[in-house]
């Protein structure tokens, strides 16, 4: 129980000292590598995000683990970030870690089998319409499971208006 709340001074010192480095080798690290180093456009960002986050974690307040040992580890992230985002240049090696968005709507027509490929309910589904103020299905034109797992609504009150191909175009349908 001692334990618990037992604090020593250099204790927090090292740890104060550890956020310190840590947040100066991130921003340093993050204005190399970029901003989309902390974006989720793709599930592998959002890897790199927790990825970041646990290395964090542990060099702040693990003994064990020292700034020098968090900072390679932060480092050797970035690299591979960095890498990544160069080799998804190559379509074999983009569909190799990229998720496929997945069409869950076209125009009214609920797609089930999608839905339950994506894992999503009916009133997963609902709630997003209603987020994006959709009034009447009439107006969807396409709800997409994006590769982060954020769901997309495309829509509009005018009944005429068309959905571009090009904002489609990689987007499975089954």
């Amino acid at each position: 129980m001692e334990k618990w709340f037992g604090v020593s001074i250099n204790s927090l010192l090292a740890v104060t000292i550890s956020a310190i480095g840590i947040y100066i080798a991130i921003i340093i690290f993050t204005r190399i590598a970029g901003k989309r180093s902390f974006s989720k456009m793709s599930s592998f960002d959002f890897a790199m995000t927790v990825a970041i986050g646990s290395i964090i974690a542990s060099t702040l307040l693990y003994a064990s683990v020292s700034l020098l040992q968090g900072i390679v580890g932060l480092g050797a992230v970035y690299i591979l970030q960095i890498s990544a985002a160069y080799l998804r240049r190559y379509a074999w090696f983009q569909k190799a870690i990229d998720n496929t968005p997945l069409m869950l709507m076209d125009r009214e027509k609920i797609l089930y089998k999608n839905l339950k490929k994506a894992r999503v309910t009916e009133g997963d589904l609902r709630s997003k319409l209603r987020e994006a103020n959709v009034v009447e299905l009439s107006q969807v034109r396409a709800v997409v499971f994006e590769t982060t797992g954020d769901i997309s609504v495309l829509h509009t009150s005018n009944e005429d208006q068309q959905l571009e191909n090009w904002l489609i175009k990689d987007v499975s349908r089954s």
